[in-house]
């Protein structure tokens, strides 16, 4: 996934917040240039979303905690797996040579 769309997401879902205005997939899709699918289907981008549609809510009770844990460990999965797909890539590469 390009870094600049992580970027654009996160800078969506600040301008929302700063103008008072729900985080909503719908919006952050508008103001990104791209389609809610996606968002929902990176978990990463959709991990980012949730948290700031969170935002206003108290982290610290147990149920906003655990959601918390949850969406890291479903960002964690997502960057586990990028980095396997590209240690897979450097394997076939050097193996070429």
């Amino acid at each position: 996934m390009k870094p600049d769309l992580i970027d654009r997401v996160e800078h969506a879902c600040q301008d929302l917040l700063a103008a008072g205005q729900p985080v909503t997939f719908a919006e952050v899709s508008d103001r990104v240039g791209t389609g809610r699918a996606t968002l929902y289907r990176r978990p990463e981008l959709r991990s980012l979303i949730e948290e700031h549609r969170r935002h206003d809510r108290d982290p610290r009770t147990l149920t906003g905690l655990a959601t918390q844990i949850e969406h890291l460990y479903a960002t964690l999965e997502g960057l586990a797996a990028k980095v396997r797909r590209y240690e897979e890539q450097l394997r076939h590469l050097s193996r070429r040579k």
